[in-house]
């Protein structure tokens, strides 16, 4: 219970003294929740600093060790790429020995009428390119791959030529048409008639001779040609003595497969064994750092703590003590300074006339 006031001068003091005491409080806490506020964001820092660490160095680590085993396996795949290539190159080289081989006496066989040809035609006097391949395409055509031959001829010599000679004329007219074609009938039909009456007439037994020495050079290379395909088709390798580089590839494989395992299990036991020890090297080493802040966090924790008790019972003492007599906007050292110099004047004689003389002078 309040007791009457019967020294307003020592209660004003007192009062003075309770709200300086207050104020200088609520400043202390404000400075301290300040500091407060400055350890935990530099506590914070530091911690995202060490998880980012960790962080990094955990991830570099394990590229690191990836990369390392993906350098193997890369090499691995260059050294399989040049084996198989090696292989290959075997393989098809023992291909091409055994077409050589197995075809060497049809090849042989056409060699020989080859040259049987070439006597036959010398000694009957006949000219040289009676016995080329258009020769026998122009003028005595068997097989349809001659007969589209001789077409071709046709279509060149009559049409493609006399047309495309036609449209490089500046003004073309159909008379000019007329006498290109009546020119080419006249040079290309006439040199064939030419050349048709003096050799194919005059020599047709050695013509016809030369026909059936070149239809047997034909078969022997249609039986050349399917003695190839059927070689090239050929699934059956082991006549080809590969055992040496399947036994390379084989083991470049097998080692490729063992590192791939290998980086497999490395990667396991980093991510269940390896980054758990990094992480706890560099927290360790950042333990002491940490711990000082967390320390410097709980001291200050705990001195807000007992500041906001004190302050409590400073704020209830005040209230209690001086809220009963002075309004809540007299708790101030200045107000309350004034209060005290309207009483010792004795212009009041009591609180409430002195601070209703105070709301006069200032209204």
């Amino acid at each position: 219970m309040n007791q009457p006031i019967t020294d307003y001068g020592a209660f004003l003091r007192e009062a003075k003294q309770a709200v300086a005491d207050l104020n200088e409080m609520q400043q202390r806490e404000a400075a301290l929740t300040q500091q407060l506020a400055q350890s935990r964001r530099q506590l914070e820092m530091e911690e995202k600093a060490v998880a980012d660490h960790i962080s990094q160095t955990i991830k570099r680590r394990a590229a690191d060790l990836a990369s390392g085993y993906d350098k193997e396996l890369s090499r691995g795949q260059e050294r399989l790429k040049k084996a198989r290539s090696r292989r290959e190159k075997a393989k098809s080289q023992g291909v091409k020995e055994r077409i050589s081989e197995e075809t060497a006496p049809l090849r042989e066989q056409n060699r020989q009428l080859k040259l049987q040809m070439k006597t036959i035609f010398q000694q009957n006097h006949v000219p040289a390119f009676c016995r080329s391949s258009w020769y026998y395409r122009l003028y005595a055509p068997r097989r349809l791959g001659e007969f589209a031959a001789f077409l071709a001829a046709l279509l060149l010599c009559f049409l493609a030529i006399p047309y495309g000679s036609y449209l490089l004329i500046p003004e073309r007219k159909p008379l000019h048409l007329g006498l290109i074609y009546f020119a080419c009938i006249l040079v290309f039909g006439g040199l064939y008639v030419v050349v048709g009456n003096r050799t194919k007439d005059r020599y047709s037994d050695t013509i016809k001779e030369g026909r059936q020495i070149r239809n047997q050079i034909y078969s022997n290379g249609k039986k050349i040609n399917r003695i190839t395909r059927e070689i090239r088709r050929d699934k059956n390798e082991a006549i080809y003595n590969l055992q040496k580089h399947d036994d390379e590839i084989a083991q470049i494989e097998q080692m490729m497969s063992e590192t791939a395992a290998k980086k497999k299990e490395a990667i396991n036991t980093f991510e269940t064994v390896t980054k758990n020890i990094i992480a706890d090297e560099i927290s360790a080493n950042n333990k002491e750092k940490l711990d000082l802040l967390k320390e410097t966090c709980e001291f200050q924790e705990g001195e807000q703590r007992t500041l906001d008790e004190e302050l409590k019972d400073k704020r209830l003492f005040v209230t209690s003590r001086f809220g009963a007599y002075l309004e809540k906007e007299f708790l101030q050292p200045q107000r309350l300074d004034a209060l005290l110099e309207i009483l010792e004047n004795g212009t009041a004689s009591n609180l409430s006339e002195a601070m209703d003389q105070y709301k006069k002078q200032h209204a």
